[in-house]
């Protein structure tokens, strides 16, 4: 379990030493900063000039050296589980300063004041911009941190929109296990922010929903920054080189593979989900029915079929649904998976032949039995919330679902970006509230003093 009572250390997120120029931020966020340092220089003074502090005296405020309040909040309704919030702090504590003259970056990161949530944490929005809860709020020079403000806003807004879409879909499945199927459809270097988003978000679901779910990753980089390691079975090209013998892959798989990884069959190679099954089941059960009547158990472990993943394409409909076929039939649906269910619990009644009446074959008929039934269900292929709901709410005896490009996609009627606003500045050592129309300070009561 990650330990939400501390930060990630800054040595997890590799922060490209190119930030603190400003070469990841958009120009006009540095060109303030240009502007900033100038007038610090000159040690110029706003004068008379006319400004939004009524009956305050601004003629001596210098405001190249300006000290500004900044809020970051989420804008998706009706909430968001924040993540990227120990990233953003690693980033403020490594490039928070200027240059000198010979080009020697002055970190003043240690003169801000930073209030921040934890990752993990949940906050709400109902769509009034004036009544936020602030992730993130900075205070100090601004001219040291607006170079920024771009790749802050960046690494919170991809992480909280990955943790809130599983989170989201965990609500949906209704506390089964999830497979993080993701990778494939993000640049590789995303991998390690986006595993670590899904560990937040199945610890806020646990957290909140009193369930012990796991994290499930695929690859290794997804768990690299919470120490978790990626994790899978078969896919189609090793079954192709079987020569299309799903059985026989299986059964190689079983044989080679450590024990601690799951035999899980991928099934709809022929588009003949049920067919398949059966035939893996058969197959395996023997291999492991030799090995547990001699007793060895370690040996019988590996031939445990621990489950079966249909993931038949959207274009298809699986040999087993009869016609006139439906719009509802293609891919995987819950007819396919019902049809599963039910074939998979009554497969040893086709082993019926190998069960005679003396004790050893009347044993052998039980545990064919359990064999069946303790095989999970692992679905995949075009899953999200709305599909995931439409599931569950008809009781598919789905055990598992494997999610991927869903889990990343921006919902077009969901805002997930961040926001960051100037709310007050410090004049004469005194906070006052300034900010654009439509702003104001906000509070969050999950805000803690950063160090």
């Amino acid at each position: 379990m990650t330990n939400r009572d501390q930060r990630l250390p800054k040595e997890v997120f590799q922060i490209d030493s190119r930030v603190k120029t400003g070469w990841f931020s958009d120009e006009y966020l540095n060109n303030t900063a240009r502007i900033l340092s100038a007038l610090a220089k000159e040690n110029y003074k706003f004068g008379d000039n006319k400004s939004d502090l009524l009956d305050v005296d601004i003629t001596e405020v210098k405001n190249g050296n300006l000290e500004l309040e900044m809020q970051f909040f989420t804008r998706r309704k009706p909430f968001s589980v924040v993540v990227g919030v120990d990233e953003a702090l690693a980033i403020l504590e490594e490039g928070t300063g200027y240059f000198d003259e010979n080009g020697n970056f002055v970190n003043t990161y240690k003169n801000l004041e930073v209030e921040a949530v934890r990752d993990g944490s949940m906050v709400d929005y109902d769509g009034n911009p004036l009544n936020v809860k602030p992730v993130l709020k900075i205070r100090g020079r601004y001219r040291n941190f607006a170079h920024l403000e771009t790749v802050l806003l960046g690494v919170l807004s991809e992480p909280t929109r990955i943790a809130t879409n599983v989170y989201s879909t965990l609500v949906a499945s209704e506390g089964k296990d999830l497979l993080f199927f993701p990778a494939r459809f993000a640049h590789y270097k995303m991998q390690g922010i986006h595993g670590y988003a899904h560990k937040i978000a199945v610890e806020t679901y646990n957290k909140m929903h009193k369930k012990e779910l796991p994290a499930f990753v695929s690859t290794h980089e997804q768990g690299s920054w919470w120490g978790g390691r990626g994790g899978g079975t078969v896919a189609h090209a090793t079954i192709a080189s079987f020569l299309g013998n799903t059985p026989e892959t299986m059964m190689q798989f079983a044989r080679i593979m450590p024990v601690e990884t799951p035999r899980i069959a991928l099934v709809d190679f022929h588009n003949d989900c049920v067919g398949e099954t059966l035939k893996v089941m058969a197959k395996m059960f023997e291999k492991y029915w030799e090995a547990y009547e001699k007793g060895d158990t370690k040996e019988a472990d590996k031939y445990k079929l621990y489950g079966v993943r249909p993931d038949t394409s959207g274009n298809m409909i699986d040999k087993c649904i009869e016609e006139p076929h439906t719009d509802d039939d293609f891919g995987v649906n819950p007819k396919l998976v019902w049809r599963l269910r039910k074939a998979i619990d009554n497969g040893y009644m086709d082993w019926e032949n190998n069960f005679t009446c003396n004790d050893i074959m009347s044993k052998k008929k039980e545990v064919a039995k359990k064999w069946c039934e303790d095989i999970k269900i692992i679905v995949t292929g075009g899953f999200d919330v709305e599909k995931i709901k439409r599931f569950e709410k008809f009781k598919v005896p789905v055990d598992v679902y494997g999610v991927g490009s869903s889990l990343l996609k921006n919902d077009k009627k969901t805002n997930n970006d961040y926001t960051a606003d100037v709310v007050r500045v410090k004049i004469h050592n005194k906070w006052y509230n300034l900010s654009k129309k439509g702003r104001k300070p906000c509070d969050n009561k999950e805000l803690e003093r950063v160090n």
